[in-house]
């Protein structure tokens, strides 16, 4: 079957490992449908040996990878905006630089968009791990349908940003991302949702691998990190994203958990949140 193009989009700053990086980028060349273009964001200086990790890509595949750099770090959501302006096709996989994609990830999400071209984005399940790929802990799970989608937005966010391809003509006309840190990706998918009434679609599966540790579970955490949710969450009130009731139930419950010891605040997420 003749699947329609597609492009990979990454960011990349300095405290990344070489190893994880090249994990994540060799996950994305082993996709059974192959991309026809990689577009990486060096988001700030890079260390020599994750600029050495880069070089030996472009070097061995120089007809696919565009790597464009930045001269300080500006955040994921800037960088990802630059990306998806440099993105030469309409559909575009987004992936992270620590994590992993199963092989057939794209080609089932080009299918979905394939049978459905209504759609502007389409996701999957998380699988988290710590460690190594055979360490799993836990499998995010999201809602399927754009209805379900819809009404989990108003709570918490219902698309798992590094899992989505989407099309790059809806997110341009939402304004692309914005520079909302942390929340990046669900201020862009509610804008998509309800700003321009698009439809996107969940696959029941875990088809990505996100790394997690005792530090990803701590950046969740603590006073600077429930000002930001309460924040985002008042923008999004005004915004009439949600609702009055939705605002103090989301934001109540997410400032409890910001405030939950680290252990407590890991196993929470991990037996309520997934």
């Amino acid at each position: 079957m003749n699947y329609a193009k597609y492009s990979i989009l990454m960011s990349v700053y300095y405290k990344e490992q070489p190893d994880w990086l090249k994990m994540s980028i060799d996950s994305m060349l082993n996709q059974t449908v192959r991309a026809d273009e990689f577009v990486i964001i060096k988001d700030g200086f890079l260390t020599p040996e994750l600029d050495s990790v880069l070089c030996e890509y472009v070097d061995k595949y120089p007809e696919l990878f565009k790597i464009i750099g930045l001269e300080k770090n500006v955040g994921l959501g800037p960088a990802l905006a630059i990306g998806i302006s440099n993105c030469s096709n309409e559909l575009i996989a987004r992936m992270d630089s620590d994590d992993y994609s199963l092989p057939k990830r794209c080609e089932l999400q080009l299918k979905v968009f394939e049978n459905n071209p209504q759609l502007a984005a389409v996701g999957s399940y998380e699988i988290e791990f710590e460690s190594s790929l055979d360490n799993i802990i836990s499998t995010h799970c999201v809602p399927e349908t754009s209805k379900d989608i819809f009404n989990f937005m108003k709570r918490r966010c219902a698309l798992l940003h590094p899992t989505v391809m989407y099309k790059k003509s809806a997110v341009l006309s939402c304004g692309n991302y914005y520079d909302v840190r942390l929340y990046e990706d669900y201020d862009l998918f509610m804008r998509l949702i309800i700003q321009n009434k698009e439809k996107c679609y969940n696959i029941q599966k875990g088809l990505y691998y996100i790394r997690t540790s005792d530090q990803f579970f701590k950046r969740r955490g603590g006073w600077p990190y429930m000002k930001t949710v309460i924040s985002f969450k008042k923008r999004q009130y005004k915004n009439r994203y949600i609702s009055l009731k939705d605002f103090f139930v989301s934001a109540a419950g997410q400032a409890v958990v910001c405030l939950l010891p680290n252990g407590v605040r890991k196993w929470f997420y991990l037996k309520f949140l997934r």
